[in-house]
């Protein structure tokens, strides 16, 4: 029987963790290298070793309504999308308000994680810890992995020949902070993702020029849509998802590309995605498209060869007197403390996850990995709900199929990743689809049939009105008395 969990990491997964531990009468110990919580959203001046890292400026990309914790809504005062301090501040909020910085030991480095000899009797795991130069072992019935993937940083330096006679400075965006620096400096940036959008946008106010280069283009979203709504409070909805499982795929890719291009036409700017069907997550930058039209970032094809102060591109063009390269180009997840690290990633070194969560060959179901999963909608909510499911697959209250039925299912989604996402590290996926098939399994999903009947305004509200968080307290197990006020309330605070 579980009642021991050992919780790897105390940022916003590893938060929910311990408090869904606790509400299901579980002891967890959390386990967080740092001294403070908050993971991704704590800045620190400096990138620290084994610990995700941000620049000064960044903001968050969901809006409040929809990146809360399901049962703890921002306050009324915070703006729609917020600074990172704003965040860090609302998930110490979270942290004190249920109590659960008692059971996170910090400055405590998971060193080593591995079956106990009797694994396959007792699912136990043997978990390694060093903290001030002393080494700890202890025993746990489970373990929840929430080290996040934006901590070890990608940088494919092969895939750039040249790069090691190029006299300039180059570094890895994780190493950025703050543009002053590099005033009146040329700098080019590879990779248009979220974090090369705003390292280059926020560069271009210093910089005496800045080129952004990609290899395959993206959709560029602002976070403000239509009447000034924030875009994910009309774009992520039950309605929508549905809509889009039924209409014809021709028509369904006629409607999302003509949708991406509602505000400015792609093309137009160089940013137009190769696959434009892909509905891989888009980047969110509410200036660069004017930063490009201003003259001040510049779009370039993907890099063929780095000289000595140059950069040849797959066009042929060649850019002089470059004097930084940022590279962002993301992430690989990587769990050293993992003794057998093919738990997580059991074929070809991809992630291999039942749910996205669990590790579908244990012969006991006692690890589950948070927070892995990315989709068009937010993680504080998504990891939530994973560590509610989990932690009923730890207990025996949520009843797993066969590994191999398990197999086909990991399999089956794979395949629908690689059309709807292309190829990525991380588990893509549809957020409504995703969320309703956890909260389905653990039986907090919404009956908007059932809500018709007995409550139509809630039920019009679930289904034609955004997803938030909320909508998975309004029943079953961890169900929230102010659920139901905070959905029929969420237009009024967004608008304050």
């Amino acid at each position: 029987m579980v009642r021991h969990v050992a919780v790897v990491g105390a940022g916003v997964s590893g938060l929910a963790a311990i408090k869904c531990c606790l509400e299901e009468g579980l002891e967890p110990t959390c386990f967080e290298r740092s001294e403070d919580i908050g993971g991704l959203w704590r800045y620190e001046d400096q990138a620290e070793e084994g610990r995700a890292s941000i620049y000064r400026t960044v903001f968050t990309n969901s809006c409040k309504e929809m990146m809360c914790y399901s049962d703890f809504p921002f306050p009324d005062d915070h703006p729609n999308y917020m600074h990172n301090t704003r965040l860090q501040q609302y998930i110490c909020k979270y942290a004190k308000h249920f109590d659960l910085l008692r059971h996170i030991r910090f400055k405590t480095l998971v060193t080593n994680v591995k079956k106990r000899p009797d694994f396959s009797v007792t699912g136990q795991w043997e978990v390694v810890t060093q903290r001030n130069g002393k080494e700890e072992t202890a025993v746990f019935d489970a373990v929840m992995v929430c080290s996040g993937h934006h901590v070890y940083p990608n940088l494919p330096l092969d895939d750039f020949p040249g790069i090691q006679k190029f006299k300039g400075c180059y570094f890895h965006s994780r190493e950025y902070k703050e543009p002053e620096k590099f005033r009146g400096k040329k700098v080019l940036v590879v990779g248009l993702g979220n974090s090369g959008s705003d390292i280059a946008v926020e560069l271009s106010t210093v910089a005496s020029q800045v080129y952004l280069s990609s290899r395959s283009g993206s959709w560029v979203m602002s976070r403000v849509w239509d009447n000034g709504y924030p875009w994910d409070m009309l774009v992520v909805t039950r309605f929508r998802t549905w809509l889009g499982n039924i209409l014809p795929s021709m028509l369904s890719d006629w409607l999302y590309v003509r949708g991406m291009n509602r505000f400015f036409k792609h093309e137009n700017f160089g940013l137009m995605p190769l696959n434009r069907t892909s509905r891989k997550e888009p980047v969110f930058n509410d200036d660069l498209p004017s930063r490009i039209a201003c003259g001040v970032v510049v779009m370039k094809p993907n890099v063929k060869e780095f000289r000595e102060t140059s950069v040849l591109f797959q066009d042929g063009t060649v850019q002089d007197d470059v004097d930084v390269v940022v590279f962002a180009t993301g992430y690989s997840y990587s769990y050293p403390f993992m003794e057998d690290d093919s738990i997580i990633k059991s074929r070809d070194d991809q992630v291999t996850l039942y749910k996205g969560i669990l590790p579908p060959h244990l012969e006991k179901p006692t690890m589950a990995v948070i927070g892995l999963v990315q989709s068009l909608g937010p993680i504080i909510p998504t990891a939530d709900l994973q560590c509610r499911w989990a932690i009923k697959v730890f207990q025996g209250q949520c009843v797993l199929p066969s590994v191999s039925e398990m197999m086909d299912d990991i399999d089956e989604k794979m395949g629908k990743k690689l059309k709807w996402y292309g190829n990525s590290t991380t588990l893509q996926t549809d957020y409504v689809t995703y969320m309703d098939e956890l909260a389905s399994a653990i039986g907090v999903k919404p009956n908007v049939l059932k809500l018709l009947l007995t409550d139509p305004r809630l039920a019009l509200e679930v289904f034609f009105g955004p997803c938030s968080p909320y909508q998975f307290r309004l029943r079953g197990p961890g169900k929230w008395s102010g659920a139901r006020k905070a959905i029929l309330t969420q237009w009024d605070r967004t608008l304050r």
